[in-house]
């Protein structure tokens, strides 16, 4: 299990990166706390509080994944 924090500047970064995940045969989770939705559902995303960073967890250790996810990680 792999966790990295990300952020989104706007809907279209979180188009781009719904885009991106969904393509990738993994299972990703994001959120914090218990809320915590399916990241490759852009509605769930939407619902989130998108003002502070957020937790995405996936099932890979693929180093791949995460260069494919530097546009939206943070810190």
């Amino acid at each position: 299990m792999q966790q990295v924090n990300v952020k989104f500047n706007d809907v279209n970064q979180i188009r781009r990166f719904v885009d991106v995940i969904d393509k990738i045969d993994s299972c990703f989770n994001l959120g914090e706390g218990r809320r915590v939705v399916d990241a490759k559902s852009i509605l769930g995303v939407m619902a989130l509080d998108l003002t502070r960073p957020l937790q995405l967890t996936y099932d890979s250790d693929d180093e791949g994944i995460r260069e494919k996810l530097t546009p939206f990680i943070y810190g």
